[in-house]
């Protein structure tokens, strides 16, 4: 009976074995890592996005900082001429500083809190424009997988970021953000 069991293993070995071999070899899968962020920092719909955030915004910042240059200045007249002023006149000028500056204060903080908001949905749209260019690239290129965030290492030969970078430009600003949304008025 062990002699039985015996052949019949043997008979299922060589049966598996044969099989095994028989099967077409399966190719290892095709692997590639994409760096998401070099992608949306060199893209030339990256590089559109921030020119058009930076045309955007220009203005409200040049506002701003030619609001400060004149606190500043206020201040040093104050300091300078301070002593020759009186005493109504000094709590004016006072009282005008401390105004403007928390009108100051309130302005850069509406102008980053609209920066920061129109940043993120130009980002939305343009990580959405990478993602679907790196799975037009992988499906084109045969990848089975990509891998982006996460990767903490990665040799050159499964990095496919030139490659999609090159199909970004390829397409040059093809994709280009949203005409800007209108600023508030500034408050006063």
């Amino acid at each position: 009976m062990n002699r039985l069991i015996s052949s019949k293993m043997a008979i299922w070995a060589m049966a598996a074995g044969a099989t095994l071999v028989a099967l077409p070899a399966f190719a290892e899968p095709k692997i590639g890592v994409v760096d998401a962020t070099r992608l949306l920092e060199e893209s030339p719909q990256g590089k559109a996005m921030g020119e058009s955030m930076r045309a955007e915004f220009a203005p409200r910042q040049r506002t701003l900082q030619a609001q400060e240059q004149a606190l500043k200045a206020k201040q040093e007249k104050l300091q300078k001429d301070g002593a020759t002023m009186t005493e109504d006149q000094r709590q004016r000028t006072e009282k005008e500083l401390r105004d403007g500056s928390r009108d100051l204060q309130r302005a850069t903080q509406e102008f980053q809190d609209d920066v920061s908001a129109r940043r993120n949905e130009e980002l939305s749209r343009l990580q959405r424009t990478v993602i679907e260019e790196v799975r037009s690239y992988a499906k084109a290129q045969g990848y089975d997988l990509v891998i982006s965030d996460g990767v903490i290492y990665s040799t050159q030969q499964y990095d496919i970021t030139p490659g999609v970078l090159q199909a970004l430009q390829a397409k040059g600003g093809a994709a280009k953000p949203a005409a800007p949304a209108t600023p508030p008025p500034p408050k006063k």
